[in-house]
Formats: C-alpha cells, sequence, structure tokens
C-alpha cells in the first residue's frame, strides 16, 4: 500500500529519545543511541513525533508501507501496560532472556525507569530559584548563585513546548555571552527562561524553532543577547526572524556584549 509515513534521518538524530516518547504508537525505538521507525505498521502517519525533534530529522514521506494496524497498537499497549506494573527489579529476575528483554522494552515504552536512567541529557527540568535577602550577597566575595531556570537550554535540544515556557520572559543568548560578560546570571538569565546557541557552530538557522516557541507559548518578552563578531548576527536575524513569523506583538531588546566582556551601547 502506497501511504504517508514518517522517516528519520539517522545522520541528523542526535539520540535525544524525545520522538520516541512522543510515538504513543509506539513505532518508534532507540537502537544503538539512534531513533528507529521499527514498526511501520504501527505508524499511522499523523507525525506526532515530529514537533519534538530538534534537530529536524524527522519527516514525512509517501511510500510503498504496511498498514496501519490499529488492533496490533491496541494489543501492544495492553502488554505495555502490564509490563509497566513490574518493577526493574522483578523484571531484571525473569530468567528467560527473550521474555525478559520484552518485558523490559514494554516497561520503559509505558513510561517506566530505565535501570540505567534514561538520557539526561534531554530530561526537562525546572528549578525553583529563591532570591535571597541576605545582605551577604551583595558583598564582595560572596559566592555567585546560578540563575539558570530550566534545562535543556541549547536552542537544539529545548522542546518547542514545555510548562516552563508559560508566561516567561525568554532571553535568547549566544554561547559566548556567558563566557564573556562577568554579570550575565544576575544581570539578564535572572527570572527569565534562557536558550542559547552558536549559528556559526551549529550551521542551522533557529528561526523556525524559535518561531514555534514564541508563537505556541504564553512569551511576555524577548531579549536577544549576542557577541559584537559578524557571525553573531545569524542568532538576532533568527529571533527578529521568529518574533515577526509568531505573529505576535512582544516587547524585545537585543544587547550586544564586546570581546572584552562589556555592553556596547
Amino acid at each position: 500500500m502506497i501511504r504517508q509515513i514518517i522517516h528519520i534521518d539517522e545522520e541528523k538524530c542526535n539520540g535525544c529519545g524525545l520522538c520516541a516518547s512522543a510515538c504513543h504508537e509506539g513505532a518508534i525505538e532507540m537502537v544503538n543511541g539512534k531513533a528507529k521507525l521499527v514498526r511501520e505498521n504501527f505508524c499511522d502517519g499523523f507525525g506526532d513525533c515530529l514537533p519534538g525533534c530538534p534537530t529536524g530529522a524527522i519527516t514525512f514521506e509517501t511510500r510503498e508501507a504496511p498498514d496501519y494496524d490499529e488492533a496490533a497498537v491496541k494489543a501492544s499497549k495492553e502488554s505495555k501496560a502490564e509490563g509497566k506494573a513490574m518493577t526493574t527489579e522483578e523484571i531484571m529476575k525473569i530468567e528467560d532472556e527473550t521474555k525478559r528483554k520484552e518485558a523490559m522494552m514494554a516497561h520503559i515504552a509505558a513510561g517506566g525507569e530505565h535501570p540505567a536512567g534514561g538520557c539526561p541529557g534531554s530530561q526537562m527540568l525546572q528549578f525553583n530559584r529563591q532570591e535571597s535577602n541576605d545582605p551577604a550577597a551583595h558583598v564582595q566575595g560572596f559566592h555567585p548563585v546560578s540563575h539558570l531556570n530550566q534545562w535543556p537550554c541549547q536552542i537544539k535540544l529545548v522542546p518547542t513546548q514545555a510548562p516552563f515556557f508559560q508566561g516567561a520572559k525568554l532571553l535568547i543568548a549566544a554561547d559566548c555571552t556567558a563566557y564573556a560578560y562577568a554579570n550575565m546570571h544576575k544581570e539578564f538569565m535572572r527570572g527569565k527562561i534562557t536558550v542559547i546557541g552558536c549559528p556559526k557552530l551549529d550551521d542551522v538557522d533557529y528561526s523556525e524553532k524559535l518561531t514555534a516557541i514564541i508563537r505556541d507559548n504564553d512569551i511576555k518578552s524577548v531579549t536577544i543577547v549576542r557577541m559584537e563578531v559578524p557571525c553573531c548576527g545569524g542568532l538576532q536575524r533568527a529571533a527578529e526572524t521568529a518574533l515577526k513569523n509568531s505573529g505576535k506583538f512582544i516587547p524585545w531588546q537585543v544587547v550586544t556584549i564586546s570581546r572584552d566582556g562589556n555592553i556596547l551601547e
């Protein structure tokens, strides 16, 4: 049968696993650190996995593929529910290796914990930072605190929709700014959701990802912090394009940092 089905570009896949989590049918699995369409008859072709991919590795294609098997998907989900009911300790005690692997795959696919802990690099986290009223916080020598309010922070890894984006002041910063400007955390990151990138090293157009973030979330303001070097203009242009394409009118500003660590007026 000729039908629409997803295609995964292994070269672009960074192994974050977000697509496997987003695929409710269980058509995608992580194999040797890469996402694989392991069950074509489980893929309904709707593409729930596409928006979550940070690298654009997933696209649609029309080709010969088996029909979507709704009954098989339902049976698999029931099996996964049974697998999740078992603890990882119970699963590891299954003597038959094939049954043990099947039970563990069902357990993980149903949202259970992997015995090794999963991928920390793409797991979403939100940090509740408490402002200090201690006068010592303002004296020389006081140990600085982080004002990073979420994880991940790389533009390529951050999802386009997340709870921490709701009502957020968004900081879009070039990678180098945190190293060049000494007071980056307190002056720019405090109270904001920070996403970072380098258009020269990543060699990607951030505008589409940033457009989705601004368009699909309740972003209150946007601050762009870039370096004075020409290649950093790509980040500013991507952010400005995203603001325009989002169709929203949001307060925004651009701050430029010099190579010797000063704010340029």
